[in-house]
């Protein structure tokens, strides 16, 4: 146990007081078993996505995607943060903001001394797009994932209502990426050196992860199911791996992290809702459905208590046919955990990376400029879900 960190702890922590409450009948057998129903195909699509993108970084698919924007950009720092946030984009909506939070952040990060770019505006591309972006498909955000099933809709169809929110909210974070870490004033460069380009380590590792997430992202636009999408991609990138580099496949690639604190999370959360918290939920959002004060409840309990169980308690008092005040709280939750550095999971191993990187992330100047982007990200946010609803 010496080895596990505090988070580790607390996700297990999680756990166990969620079985007790099982065990002394807080949350009856039946209901505990209707929640781990639940949750069963998103914990296969978590585990299955998360491989991928370990697998794929492994690969240095992210490596040499990374090093050719920095080519492509030519020393223009405009075109390499526009190519930067286009590129964290991309992988939050396609695999997750996990991924880019995760992985795609010592990639960036790795890239900073090669091209003498400054850390801190390419850290914080990736950590706020990872939250930011992660509005356009249920993939996006586990918080999407969890209010899928009660919104009724399918990727396509969730899609087509987010994408004018998502387009929004990318553009005011590229507002204050650029004024606040991007511009001159704060890079202090007027240029970068484009670094050298270097060959990849083993080019059929790099095809199969390259073509495992195409498949991934194929299947997704055919409408199979995200658990079946990313079982299916992540296969091909094992199977490469098995062939090529058994010794890379380790128990290491399983987030069982998560895993424990999304099952905690369903027995945790469903206890407190019934005895008493959906009445708290309840008189914070009100009765009358406003899209604006559910998206701020769901802002301020995210960076209070974390994302994850401030969407799951919230969701719980909200009408299922109101998808409006549904896709509200998404906004609150995915747009705004910006503040805070526990507000996301994405956010804690974002600041971990940095740590380990020797990254200084400068905390009176996070938590400020994440509150500016906290509030103009989502009141423009849902007044476009509003208006285009």
């Amino acid at each position: 146990m010496w080895r596990l960190g505090v988070l580790d702890l607390i996700r297990i922590g999680l756990l166990i007081l969620g079985v007790v409450f099982v065990a002394t009948g807080l949350l009856p057998w039946e209901d505990a078993l209707a929640s781990l129903h639940e949750i069963g195909p998103l914990l296969i699509f978590l585990v299955a996505i998360i491989v991928l993108a370990e697998l794929t970084k492994e690969a240095q698919v992210f490596d040499a995607i990374a090093a050719r924007m920095a080519v492509l950009g030519r020393g223009n720092y405009a075109a390499l943060f526009f190519l930067c946030t286009a590129f964290a984009s991309f992988i939050t909506i396609f695999l997750n903001l996990d991924t880019t939070a995760v992985l795609l952040t010592p990639v960036m990060l790795a890239l900073a001394p090669r091209a003498r770019i400054a850390a801190l505006p390419l850290a914080m591309t990736t950590i706020w797009l990872a939250n930011t972006a992660s509005l356009l498909l249920p993939v996006s955000n586990l918080t999407n994932l969890l209010g899928m099933e009660k919104i009724g809709l399918d990727a396509q169809e969730f899609a087509a209502r987010m994408w004018a929110p998502q387009l929004a909210s990318i553009a005011v974070t590229m507002v204050f990426l650029w004024v606040f870490y991007w511009r001159r004033g704060e890079r202090r460069d007027l240029r970068y050196t484009p670094p050298l380009l270097e060959p990849v380590a083993d080019r059929v590792l790099f095809g199969a992860a390259a073509a495992g997430c195409l498949l991934f992202i194929a299947m997704l636009l055919l409408k199979a199911h995200v658990a079946i999408a990313a079982t299916a991609a992540a296969a091909i990138v094992v199977a490469a791996f098995l062939v090529r580099a058994r010794d890379r496949l380790t128990w290491s690639l399983v987030p069982w992290q998560l895993v424990i604190f999304v099952t905690g999370l369903f027995l945790v959360v469903p206890t407190l809702s019934r005895h008493g918290l959906s009445d708290l939920m309840t008189w914070m959002v009100g009765t009358e459905g406003d899209p604006y004060r559910t998206a701020a409840v769901g802002a301020g309990l995210s960076n209070t208590i974390n994302n994850l169980p401030a969407y799951k308690a919230v969701e719980t008092v909200i009408p299922a046919a109101d998808q409006d005040q549904l896709l509200a709280l998404l906004a609150g939750t995915n747009v705004a955990p910006v503040i805070t550095p526990w507000a996301s999971l994405a956010t804690l191993l974002w600041f971990e990376s940095c740590r380990r990187h020797d990254v200084k992330v400068p905390m009176r100047r996070f938590l400020l400029t994440g509150t500016g982007l906290a509030v103009a990200g989502l009141l423009a946010t849902v007044w476009t879900l509003v208006r285009f609803s």
